[in-house]
């Protein structure tokens, strides 16, 4: 099920928020999303009640991370890269990645509902600022995370030596998290 402005992608819950932009000569307005829209294609009641604000320079990647709350993404500015990953152990989608490439021609949001994770590489010359409205508040005990250059999700990076946090260089690959997804496989 789609609507004009919500579209579904191969992996089930992982949503295009696409509304349109109403341009005139003092720049442009837009509606990133509707509630009640979103609510319809989820199914459930979607109450953020944390936004955040990430600004991340040319060459960062941040990611692959997993929160245990539902969100919806919007890149504000930049050129972005961004890969999400569905680490649900029970989902027939389990380890498939869809990516998406945000900049002024293709400025859309997303919902990444909970069960999925997320990444981010700043593209192009421009620093990236991303906003994210979630349903949960942070406190840093239930973050996951994916090693991204792991193998497994063969994510094909624009940035071949990106900037990554410290954390970031650590984290666990897929298999190493979910073992039983990998038995008898090489």
């Amino acid at each position: 099920m789609e609507n004009n402005y919500i579209k579904t992608t191969s992996i089930p819950g992982l949503l295009i928020l696409e509304r349109p932009v109403f341009p005139d000569e003092r720049g442009f307005f837009r509606e990133l999303f509707h509630r009640d829209e979103l609510e319809k294609m989820i199914g459930f009641n979607f109450n953020g009640i944390q936004m955040n604000h990430s600004h991340s320079l040319p060459g960062v990647l941040r990611g692959i991370h997993a929160e245990e709350w539902n969100k919806v993404i919007y890149p504000v500015c930049g050129q972005v890269f961004i890969a999400v990953v569905d680490i649900r152990s029970d989902s027939p989608t389990f380890a498939k990645v869809e990516t998406f490439i945000v900049d002024d021609n293709n400025r859309i949001g997303l919902f990444i509902p909970n069960g999925l994770a997320n990444s981010l590489c700043v593209i192009g010359d421009q620093a990236v600022d991303y906003i994210y409205l979630v349903d949960a508040y942070y406190d840093g005990s239930d973050t996951r995370a994916i090693a991204w250059d792991d193998p497994d999700l063969n994510i094909n990076w624009p940035i071949k030596n990106p900037i990554i946090s410290d954390r970031d260089k650590n984290n666990l690959r897929l298999r190493e998290l979910f073992p039983e997804k990998f038995k008898g496989k090489l």
